[in-house]
């Protein structure tokens, strides 16, 4: 179960945010019976790059084993 300050992984793409399926993000705020949450993304050095209301199909759970990766952020 996804919870506020887990850290997930984007499962599809957002172009209007500049982000990718497989981008790493925070919660920071969950909603009634975790159905949607609102999750940060940020940059290597904290910046925010977007605060995002997603639906439980959007995200899923770090696995046990998955490295993280690095790229550099496209413009929206």
């Amino acid at each position: 179960m996804i919870k506020e300050l887990d850290t997930i992984v984007l499962t599809k793409d957002l172009a209007e945010y500049g982000l990718k399926k497989g981008d790493i993000g925070s919660v920071v705020h969950s909603y009634k019976d975790n159905k949607a949450f609102e999750i940060e993304f940020i940059t290597g050095q904290g910046g925010t790059v977007a605060v995002v209301t997603l639906k439980v199909d959007d995200v899923r759970s770090m696995q046990d084993k998955e490295i993280l990766h690095v790229r550099k952020l496209q413009a929206a």
